[in-house]
């Protein structure tokens, strides 16, 4: 019975602890080097794998989560007004995942980016006072990693 009892117990276990690969949600997202970033200027770039948009600002890559920060609607990117929007309520943000109008109660969701050189990471989005820090800037010779798993919640709008 104890056997019994102890395999059970194992199994359930395993099946309950996530295990998320390289480039599933979830799990790290390999970007490569700052070569494949899009340019400052550049419309947001769609990684549906992910569930994230790419964005690149002065400030550093941003990997903003797909999902609509009021019901969990999935909002688009719509170029000809530079701003992403949600086509269930009408919620409306900036390139940058700041609030701007619609009944959702914060600025968009975003996922940690690390930027790391010969596998030690150097800088990392940082949930900040008021809103959320990019990493930097990236170097030459460095790499960019989307980490699906860890999310940063967007400030609250007044």
């Amino acid at each position: 019975m104890g056997i019994v009892t102890a395999q059970s117990l194992v199994a359930t276990g395993l099946l309950m602890y996530p295990r998320f690969k390289a480039g599933e949600f979830g799990g790290d997202f390999l970007l490569g080097s700052t070569a494949g970033l899009p340019s400052l200027e550049a419309a947001p770039q769609s990684n549906p794998l992910g569930k994230f948009w790419l964005i690149n600002t002065d400030e550093g890559p941003r990997a903003l989560y797909m999902v609509c920060t009021h019901l969990g609607c999935l909002f688009k990117w719509v170029d000809a007004n530079k701003r992403f929007e949600c086509p269930c309520h009408g919620s409306k943000f900036t390139r940058e995942g700041d609030w701007i109008e619609g009944p959702a109660p914060r600025s968009l969701d975003q996922f940690v980016v690390e930027v790391t050189q010969d596998g030690s990471v150097v800088a990392s989005t940082q949930s900040a006072d008021g809103g959320i820090q990019a990493p930097g800037a990236p170097a030459e010779g460095t790499e960019i990693v989307v980490k699906t798993g860890s999310r940063i919640q967007g400030p609250a709008h007044s």
